[in-house]
């Protein structure tokens, strides 16, 4: 039987992330021992400000550790190549993107510049990719609209869509339900859990909407005061951690029904 630790995607040992300035260090975080493991749809919440945005630019390279180690498949990401990082690890930002004159299929291609020759020519191999991952998104019917067309949810759809064809191990993505209503806030969420489990792809995202992670999630990230755990959903319920998150003057989290109440 094959250990569940040869799985291991991305691991951090003794990490500690924040900003360093000309006479200091401030540390946002320290102590942070996670594992994502292959085929997992991994949670990150946290309080507003507590570091989750820190935590993932630190994990995508674009801002150094203070401290500790990250390892991607088995090496240490300072050690990767920008085109190495590019096939190993494909990011999903909530920026907007730069020309939403571009179609949905030219955007979605754009995940393949990793692979293509240096003007960019696009091989049978590569569009395989785009339209395997036009297939997984469930958005082949409007790959010849322009992305300026395209509604929020349809927009985030593609922007999974150009992940998936970047062909990464990993995945990441910052807030991916910002600006959607409740139900497509659900849609993507549930499409990322699919998304795992039919591509075996690692998927970390970052969310407010921590019911919907608790239900949907293998395993969460919670960043508190405290410290950051990393466990299943039902394991941190157990040990109390989201009763940590916020003060409990408003809000109080219902260790049965897996939820936060507003008090009355």
């Amino acid at each position: 039987m094959t250990s569940k630790s040869e799985h291991i995607i991305l691991s951090t040992k003794d990490l500690a992330i924040g900003y360093t300035s000309k006479n200091s260090k401030n540390r946002v975080a320290s102590n942070i021992n996670i594992e994502l493991h292959r085929g997992e749809l991994v949670g990150l919440v946290g309080a507003n400000g507590i570091g989750k945005s820190t935590l993932l630019r630190t994990l995508t390279t674009l801002q150094s550790p203070l401290g500790g180690s990250i390892v991607l498949n088995d090496k240490t990401l300072s050690n990767f190549t920008s085109v190495e990082l590019a096939k190993t690890m494909s990011l999903v930002l909530t920026e907007q993107i730069v020309s939403k004159n571009l179609s949905v299929f030219e955007l979605i291609a754009l995940g393949r510049q990793p692979y293509t020759n240096w003007i960019g020519t696009m091989a049978a191999e590569d569009m395989a990719m785009v339209n395997k991952a036009l297939k997984l998104t469930n958005i082949k019917d409007i790959k010849h609209k322009k992305c300026f067309e395209l509604s929020d949810g349809q927009l985030q759809k593609v922007m999974i869509a150009r992940a998936l064809a970047q062909d990464t191990d990993l995945i990441i993505l910052d807030e991916p339900t910002t600006h959607l209503d409740m139900y497509h806030k659900a849609y993507i969420l549930k499409l990322l859990q699919k998304l795992a489990k039919e591509t075996q792809k690692t998927i970390l995202f970052s969310s407010h909407e921590i019911d919907l992670a608790i239900q949907l999630c293998d395993t969460m990230i919670v960043m508190t005061k405290e410290g950051v755990y990393a466990d299943e959903p039902c394991n941190l319920i157990t040990k109390g951690i989201f009763q940590s998150l916020f003060p409990k003057d408003l809000i109080d989290f219902d260790s049965n029904t897996g939820s936060f109440r507003v008090k009355k």
